[in-house]
């Protein structure tokens, strides 16, 4: 029996300013925008652009945020340096700090982008890419 495996293809964000969040989000997993729709709505992924084993981000704007708390939410895992130069970095790109009931135990820090969605920060599970 053949088994289909299937994997995140996008995931989807709906913000007030998806140029503000396109901009935050490209900076920190070295996207680039790939699609624009006439209503603002952006789409960002790797240069290489889509169809590769990263998921893109479509930024779908919305003029006011929807009702109570998102399900979904972006883990981040650095890949060229250790976990506090990479929190380090992301707060200089305007990334804040969130409590959510965490202990301080915890080995991520649970942060916001600039318009107060949650994402994680975890260590590195992957070598750090060596440059050359």
């Amino acid at each position: 029996m053949a088994f289909m495996a299937a994997r995140i293809g996008e995931l989807v964000l709906g913000c007030r300013d998806p140029q503000l969040l396109a901009r935050f989000w490209c900076e920190v997993l070295d996207f680039v925008v790939l699609d624009q729709e006439d209503d603002g709505t952006l789409e960002i992924g790797p240069r290489e652009g889509w169809g590769g084993p990263q998921a893109t981000i479509i930024l779908s704007y919305r003029d006011e945020p929807e009702p109570g708390k998102s399900r979904l939410h972006i883990d981040l895992n650095p890949t060229d340096r250790d976990q506090d130069a990479e929190l380090e970095r992301l707060l200089k790109l305007g990334a804040r700090p969130a409590d959510i009931g965490q202990t301080g135990e915890e080995p991520w820090h649970v942060l916001v982008d600039p318009e107060g969605n949650e994402f994680c920060l975890l260590r590195s599970r992957i070598a750090p890419v060596q440059a050359s």
